[in-house]
């Protein structure tokens, strides 16, 4: 009887690797895995865990935990995961140069030979999810984001204003909401990351939006240049319709001016929509381009890639995270993003009859890389950074508009060789 019992215990013990080694969606369905996805959408908690529901209710067995954290410290926060081996199974990825900075160093599960993303996205968008150090795919594309002015239409009604074709127009209804009592813009400085959103919509059709970005990039122009420095200038011009004390004004307070009513226009993203509308479903708004200096002169929106959804190259469940990223490669979720939270998808046959998201693909029939980010993030100093900073000096008044460029110039220079 002993030497049965022991004959039991050694078969069990060789059967049980194999029975682990067995395929992921069975396991899955006997004992259930979890993955843990993480973000910095927290604006989005509930839409995320709906579309969660949905892909659970199609794939029992596998559990998808979704953990967001602001966008302002997602960065850090998922760097010093992956940099101590802890990173979660699903990462919402920045595009470009912050994807680049987990693809090269391989902490990314690499999706070529895994999902069929070739076939089904156009180059530009591959652009954003593709390794520049080995031109391998390594994110699901997301969506594409269109920076905007956003106006409130209710008061334009009121005080009798149109939508601004040139810069004057704009300065002179920022001027007429002023007069009114009115906060005109609802945009502050504390967080620099939003002073390059305003320069993203401002300065493209004052430096020559496409053209000077093809300069750039083959090194036949610099940031010093004239018309670069002219631009960023232009910012200053709205100092005076910014809220009082707007050098401590941050992200949320500038959402709140303008969801609460308490500002006519936010300069900002394509995705701010859904957030308005949840936070106050009586608001009316609107969106136009950037303004220019010249009546019939184009008008360019920045537009850019807005990341993509990657699995851990260290994930202990990688058919469950490949299962995962096939839906929310799918036109299914492409759809849900559209319709539950105005968001131009980036995944082919998704249709939208909203107006707000039809006004956005009408804006972007002129549109321009979103030049710091798309260009310019790949190493350190990036071109992000140094713009942040410089602006916040700019307009708390600390230095000027040459200087900005100076900073921007010098440490892109340290890294960035033109024509690579």
């Amino acid at each position: 009887m002993k030497k049965l019992m022991i004959s039991i215990i050694v078969m069990l013990a060789l059967i049980a690797p194999l029975a682990m080694a067995g395929g992921g969606a069975e396991r899955a369905a006997r004992d259930g895995v979890e993955l843990d996805f993480w973000s910095w959408r927290v604006e989005d908690v509930a839409e995320y865990n709906e579309l969660i529901r949905r892909f659970e209710a199609e794939n029992p067995g596998i559990r998808v935990n979704f953990t967001p954290y602001q966008a302002t410290e997602y960065n850090t926060v998922l760097s010093a995961a992956v940099q101590g081996g802890n990173a979660p199974d699903i990462i919402h990825l920045r595009a470009y140069g912050g994807l680049e900075q987990y693809a090269a160093p391989g902490f990314l599960m690499r999706l070529d030979d895994k999902l069929p993303l070739r076939n089904r996205f156009d180059e530009d968008t591959l652009r954003a999810v593709t390794s520049v150090s080995d031109g391998n795919i390594y994110g699901v594309p997301f969506a594409s984001q269109t920076l905007v002015i956003y106006y409130n239409s209710r008061m334009y009604n009121e005080l009798g204003l149109e939508i601004p074709e040139t810069w004057d127009e704009f300065l002179s209804n920022l001027e007429v909401m002023k007069d009114a009592g009115i906060t005109p813009l609802a945009n502050g400085s504390a967080e620099g990351w939003t002073l390059e959103v305003m320069h993203g919509v401002i300065s493209p059709n004052f430096y020559g939006a496409n053209e000077f970005f093809d300069a750039i990039m083959s090194g036949e122009a610099k940031f010093t240049d004239e018309a670069y420095r002219r631009s960023l200038a232009k910012l200053l011009e709205l100092r005076p319709y910014m809220p009082d004390g707007f050098t401590g004004v941050n992200y949320v307070g500038m959402q709140m001016g303008f969801i609460n009513e308490m500002a006519g226009h936010f300069i900002g993203g394509s995705w701010e929509a859904a957030y308005f509308n949840s936070q106050n479903p009586d608001l009316e708004f609107g969106v136009f381009a950037g303004p220019v200096e010249n009546r019939g002169d184009t008008r360019y929106v920045s537009s850019y890639a807005d990341g993509s959804f990657g699995a851990s190259a260290t994930t202990r469940h990688p058919e469950e995270a490949l299962k995962f990223l096939e839906f929310l490669a799918s036109q299914e979720t492409g759809q849900f993003f559209a319709d539950e939270l105005k968001l131009q998808s980036d995944i082919p046959g998704v249709t939208s009859d909203d107006p707000y998201l039809q006004r956005i693909l009408e804006l972007n029939e002129n549109s321009t890389p979103y030049i710091q980010l798309v260009g310019f993030r790949y190493e350190q100093p990036t071109g992000s950074s140094l713009l942040q900073s410089g602006l916040e000096g700019m307009m708390a008044g600390t230095i000027d508009a040459a200087e900005v460029t100076r900073q921007v110039q010098r440490g892109i220079e340290t890294w960035f060789t033109p024509g690579q």
